[in-house]
């Protein structure tokens, strides 16, 4: 069920009080948290994405080009997704907590993940009727036991008062992105989503917000935004923990 906006703020206001009351503990060493859960030495490692950003991918920016701004890229090619924000860059800093939550079972940097996102895609969470997260192909997840991107979406669903949608979106094939180029990966992600028959009506006219942990070419969310859109949502955006500089390419 999604809450009005009074009844959505006010879940948030509880929350926020909730987090004052019990503070966090720091996730990057045993001692506690000077903000948002890692140490003041964590925090300040991390490049966190601020104004100004292109509208459309969340590509920051040296200079404020003034509102609704986007970068060349997207206005070359525009996207499929409606907007996407980012909480930082992924880097040699965000990238070891990132993997450490993929891949060695750290899901206690869900819910701190969940923040940040709140916190840099505010605007596409008003703007929200559901959360979705990007799905995994059913062998992956067996493989690795939890989705990342569902992890995240659904504390950040539930902390905005959101409908939590995880089987809005469906991955056909089983294949990895990693080590792929952006036009490899525009291939690989062509295709692999589907909105099950199920789910159109409830998608039908809905504002999706998509999650996802690393937006690297942004080929996964135009796919995911390709499924959503062709099953009758009005608009997808896409929020992520962490997005590559389209001029580096760390390994994910």
């Amino acid at each position: 069920m999604t809450l009005d906006g009074p009844a959505r703020a006010l879940a948030q206001a509880g929350r926020a009080v909730q987090d004052l009351v019990f503070p966090h503990h720091a996730l990057d060493a045993g001692s506690r948290a000077a903000s948002a859960g890692l140490t003041a030495e964590g925090w300040s490692r991390i490049a966190f994405i601020e104004a100004p950003a292109c509208d459309g991918c969340g590509l920051p920016f040296d200079y404020d080009l003034g509102p609704g701004a986007r970068c060349a890229g997207c206005e070359a090619r525009p996207r499929a997704f409606h907007r996407a924000r980012a909480a930082c860059l992924y880097d040699e800093h965000s990238r070891d907590l990132i993997l450490q939550f993929k891949r060695a079972d750290r899901l206690d940097l869900a819910r701190l993940f969940a923040l940040w996102i709140g916190r840099a895609a505010d605007e596409l969470i008003a703007e929200a009727d559901a959360v979705v997260p990007v799905p995994m192909h059913p062998l992956k997840l067996i493989r690795r036991r939890y989705n990342q991107a569902a992890e995240i979406a659904r504390p950040l669903a539930r902390r905005a008062g959101l409908a939590y949608w995880p089987g809005a979106l469906r991955r056909r094939r089983d294949d990895s992105q990693a080590g792929r180029s952006a036009a490899g990966r525009r291939r690989s992600a062509a295709g692999a989503y589907v909105c099950p028959d199920s789910w159109r009506a409830r998608v039908a006219g809905k504002a999706i917000l998509l999650i996802d942990d690393v937006m690297t070419t942004g080929a996964t969310a135009e796919a995911c935004a390709r499924a959503l859109t062709r099953a009758g949502a009005r608009h997808v955006s896409l929020g992520a923990v962490a997005r590559v500089r389209e001029s580096e390419g760390l390994s994910i």
